[in-house]
């Protein structure tokens, strides 16, 4: 770059008229739904939606003629504005991360959206870092993305190999294995119910629907209930295997160069994530109950510079749901560490097995068959046998979890880092860096103190903030925090024993 202004692409005026599908989809539904008789609401709606077409159209070419962006030697600017002038400039040297996405519009019209954060995002939108260029061309883009983190880039330590992991069809098959086979079920028709709703179309009174319920809605349940679980289940594991094919399509993860790892993914919206090797702090291998059961797991990275923590959550994500053997490599090859589960780790207290069985107990069995046994006493003995049901299942059922979560439990040193394990629902084994943890805090309950135990918490500049050691021995707390991080309770302890 010379330093000269430059303009956007000249394109991103038709991708700013893709906000047209939405009220265009909506009218074309309630013209399906009433036989295309329009009413006058739907011809006034047209109306209005022409209105704003037109007034859009022509903010967004006054905004795309006022808006330029430059690289000069130390910085990026960016100039906007209609009517007040706004210059914006991220330092070079402060750069962390630069992405770029495009959604389905944007890839048609061959543009990208440039992102360049400084890893700041301190306010409650976590924008306040960032700079975006919007939109593009797909090689302006990729060539001021090589260009942004060529010159913010330090010194750093090579990596063996550059690739560190690329997509696996066969990878499908644990899409299933996550929260979205029922809960995007839900969701997508919750959207859809208050979609039709807001059309003035009941959904309950559309043909199908209205003949399904009333052949089966009240004289079959022992079909109807089973077939709607098993609708939701096959939908959801479609739905399920689609989203991941959607986000994860052409996903290639490597080291873009000595300090830069690189993520890349996306069928219709493509990604393009950078995290800086010197912002990385661990990595977290995850493996929820399912995924776990079926020879899964995924991995994070524990890195700042993302910006918020809703944003940490979805851009730090290196690994989608892939076998075991691929997310502990993945693991080896970001921080040069091993992270899996078969690490020797020190084991809790039997009093942390105590404390989980409680809860399982008190929180998922007891207050089930509690509810069951007063509606059994006030209504129909038949919940009093579908109370002892529940029990005689639910009482095994909590006690092997707890079980397992207890034998997820764990916490240990391996050279220059420190590793903590957790969760049954949602096991996760996180490796910090030890020179990134930058203060401990030690939480005691009155019943945890009763028991003898203490969660720990490493809290660093990355990631969740702070990661756990739940109910290990109150005794050896203090002692292994200063062995895992010398120097930063060791005073405090010098005072309290003096």
């Amino acid at each position: 770059m010379n330093g000269r202004w430059r303009r956007l692409d000249p394109r991103t005026l038709l991708a700013h008229c893709a906000w047209l599908g939405a009220p265009l989809g909506s009218l074309a539904l309630t013209a399906l739904a009433t036989g295309g008789r329009l009413d006058a609401r739907a011809w006034i709606t047209l109306a209005v939606i022409a209105l704003v077409f037109a007034g859009i159209t022509a903010t967004g070419f006054l905004t795309w003629r006022r808006t330029r962006y430059r690289v000069t030697a130390d910085s990026l600017e960016l100039r906007t504005g209609l009517f007040t002038r706004r210059v914006r400039a991220v330092p070079l040297h402060r750069v962390r991360t630069v992405d770029l996405t495009a959604n389905p519009v944007q890839r048609l019209l061959g543009l990208t959206v440039l992102r360049a954060g400084t890893g700041g995002g301190g306010g409650r939108s976590g924008h306040e870092g960032e700079l975006s260029l919007e939109a593009l061309s797909r090689s302006e883009g990729e060539r001021l993305r090589a260009e942004l983190l060529a010159r913010a880039a330090g010194a750093g330590q090579g990596a063996g190999d550059p690739v560190l992991a690329v997509a696996d069809a066969r990878w499908l098959r644990y899409a299933p294995l996550t929260f979205w086979v029922f809960g995007g079920v839900l969701t997508v028709a919750g959207s859809a119910w208050r979609a039709l709703d807001a059309m003035g179309v009941e959904p309950w009174r559309i043909g199908f629907l209205r003949d399904f319920f009333r052949e089966f809605g009240h004289s079959a349940l022992w079909v109807t209930v089973p077939l709607a679980l098993l609708v939701v289940t096959a939908l959801g594991v479609v739905g399920a295997v689609l989203l991941y094919a959607e986000n994860w399509w052409r996903y290639r993860l490597e080291w873009t160069d000595a300090t830069t790892l690189g993520v890349r993914r996306g069928l219709f919206t493509t990604r393009a994530v950078s995290l800086e090797r010197a912002r990385l702090c661990g990595v977290s291998l995850r493996e929820p109950l399912l995924l776990r059961a079926g020879g899964g797991a995924s991995v994070r990275a524990v890195a700042g510079g993302l910006g918020n923590r809703e944003e940490n959550r979805r851009r730090s994500v290196v690994l989608p749901p892939a076998p075991r053997a691929v997310a502990e490599r993945v693991c080896t090859g970001v921080l040069g560490v091993a992270a899996g589960p078969e690490l020797v780790l020190r084991p809790h207290p039997r009093a942390a097995l105590r404390r989980r069985v409680m809860r399982a107990l008190g929180f998922g069995v007891l207050p089930v068959t509690v509810a069951l046994a007063v509606l059994g006493w006030l209504l129909t003995p038949v919940l009093l046998y579908c109370a002892a049901a529940w029990t005689l299942v639910a009482v095994p059922v909590a006690r092997a979890l707890a079980r397992d979560a207890y034998r997820s439990l764990g916490h240990g040193v391996r050279g220059r880092h420190l590793v903590v394990r957790s969760g049954t629902f949602g096991r996760e084994t996180v490796t910090l860096d030890r020179d990134a943890v930058l203060a401990w805090t030690f939480t005691q309950t009155p019943f945890s103190r009763r028991s003898g135990v203490a969660t720990v918490t490493a809290a660093v500049a990355a990631g969740e903030d702070g990661y756990r050691i739940r109910d290990m021995s109150a005794q050896e707390a203090v002692g292994f925090a200063e062995f895992a991080a010398p120097g930063i309770v060791s005073e405090f302890v010098v005072r309290t024993g003096a």
